[in-house]
C-alpha cells in the first residue's frame, strides 16, 4: 500500500468510527467504549433493523422474557409489540391497536408470563398473553373522582407487587398513582397535586425492596431529575437526586439499577441528548453510559450529569440480558429500532 492509499484507509476508517458514535447502526471498525469503571459498554452496529417490512416509530418500552428474547413496544400500529432473538433477528410480532403504546410490563404469574401495557391515546392499561392475546383491561378510573374527564387519564406504566397486586402511575395526566390488588380491584389512589406529586413526575418505575425493608415503588420522576422513593401507601420515603439527567425508567439487574435519561436539557432543548446512568447499591453512580464521568463532591452531592458522546437519541426505557448486554429504546429518534450494547 503506497502512502496515499494508506492516507485514505485512514481516513475512511475514522470516519466510519465516528459515524458510529452519531450513528449507532453504522457498521465500525472500533466502536467506542462507552461508560466508566465496571460498567462499560460497546454499540452492536445494525441491531434489530428490520426493514420496512417492521417499522418502528417511538421505541416505548423493553423487557426481556425467560427464553432470552428482546420484546419491543411501539407506537407504530403495523407491529405494537416486536420480539427479536439476541443477534436482533425477528421472531414475532403483532398488535395494531395500540395507538398510544408506552409503558410495557413483564410480569410471571402462577408460572405464565404475561404483559401489561399502558396506551396515552386509548387511556387505558392492557394485559396481554406473550403472543397479543388480550386478557384483561383497566380504563379511565372514573369512580374515584379525580378524573372530569377520560382525557385527563393518560397511564404512563405499571409497578407490580410479588402478590399480584399492581399500581398504574399516571405520568401524562394528573400524576395519580392507583393500587389495583391481586383480583385486579382498585383499592386506593393517592400523589397528584394534593398529594405532592409534581407534574411531568411519575413516569416509569419499579417496585423495588432494600435490604431489609418492604417493597416500596421507586418512581423515575422524570422533568424532575430524581428518583422518588414511595411506601406502598404513598408515604414519601426519600429520593436520589440525579441532577442534568431527565428519568424516564429504572431497572434492577443483579445489586445494580439502570436509569433511562431522556436529554440532558430536557424540556428546555427537546433535541438535547440523553444517555444512560448505573447505580450501585447505595444508589450511586457509578457509570454514565454515554454521558460524563459521575464526579461526586465532598458534601457528597452528586455533580451535573450531560451526555458526552453522540450516541443516543432520547433514551426511554431499557433492559439488561442474561449476558449483561443493555438494550436501550428510544423516543422520538428518526424511527430507529432499540440500542443493543454489548459488556465490554
Amino acid at each position: 500500500m503506497n502512502l496515499n492509499s494508506r492516507r485514505q484507509f485512514l481516513q475512511r476508517a475514522t470516519t466510519f468510527t465516528a459515524a458510529a458514535v452519531a450513528f449507532p447502526h453504522v457498521r465500525a471498525a472500533e466502536p467506542v467504549v462507552l461508560g466508566q469503571g465496571t460498567h462499560r459498554y460497546r454499540v452492536v452496529p445494525g441491531w434489530g433493523d428490520l426493514g420496512a417490512d417492521t417499522p418502528v416509530n417511538d421505541c416505548h418500552g423493553l423487557a426481556v422474557d425467560r427464553e432470552g428474547h428482546i420484546l419491543l413496544l411501539t407506537n407504530e400500529t403495523r407491529n405494537n409489540v416486536i420480539v427479536y432473538d439476541r443477534r436482533g433477528r425477528l421472531v414475532t410480532k403483532w398488535g395494531n391497536s395500540f395507538p398510544g403504546a408506552h409503558g410495557l410490563s413483564l410480569v410471571v404469574e402462577a408460572g405464565r408470563e404475561v404483559l401489561f401495557i399502558t396506551d396515552l391515546n386509548r387511556h387505558l392499561v392492557v394485559k396481554a398473553t406473550l403472543d397479543g392475546r388480550i386478557l384483561e383491561e383497566w380504563r379511565w378510573p372514573e369512580s374515584t373522582g379525580k378524573y372530569p374527564k377520560e382525557d385527563d387519564y393518560r397511564p404512563s406504566w405499571t409497578l407490580h407487587l410479588p402478590d399480584g397486586g399492581f399500581f398504574v402511575l399516571d405520568g401524562y395526566g394528573r400524576d395519580y398513582i392507583m393500587h389495583h390488588g391481586p383480583d385486579g380491584k382498585l383499592r386506593r389512589i393517592f400523589g397528584g397535586a394534593e398529594g405532592g406529586i409534581v407534574h411531568w413526575g411519575p413516569h416509569g418505575g419499579m417496585i423495588d425492596r432494600p435490604a431489609g425493608a418492604e417493597d416500596t415503588l421507586l418512581i423515575a420522576m422524570s422533568d424532575q431529575q430524581h428518583l422518588l422513593r414511595l411506601a406502598t401507601d404513598g408515604r414519601k420515603l426519600g429520593q436520589v437526586d440525579l441532577p442534568g439527567g431527565n428519568p424516564r425508567q429504572i431497572r434492577r439487574y443483579g445489586d445494580h439499577y439502570f436509569v433511562a435519561h431522556l436529554g440532558d436539557n430536557w424540556p428546555k432543548d427537546k433535541n438535547c441528548r440523553g444517555f444512560v446512568s448505573v447505580l450501585d447499591a447505595q444508589s450511586r453512580v457509578i457509570s454514565n453510559v454515554g454521558g460524563t464521568p459521575p464526579v461526586y463532591g465532598d458534601d457528597g452531592r452528586l455533580h451535573s450529569m450531560a451526555h458526552q458522546e453522540e450516541v443516543f437519541r432520547h433514551p426511554h426505557d431499557l433492559a439488561v440480558d442474561g449476558e449483561g448486554s443493555l438494550y436501550v429504546a428510544q423516543f422520538a429518534s428518526g424511527k430507529t429500532p432499540p440500542v443493543k450494547l454489548e459488556r465490554v
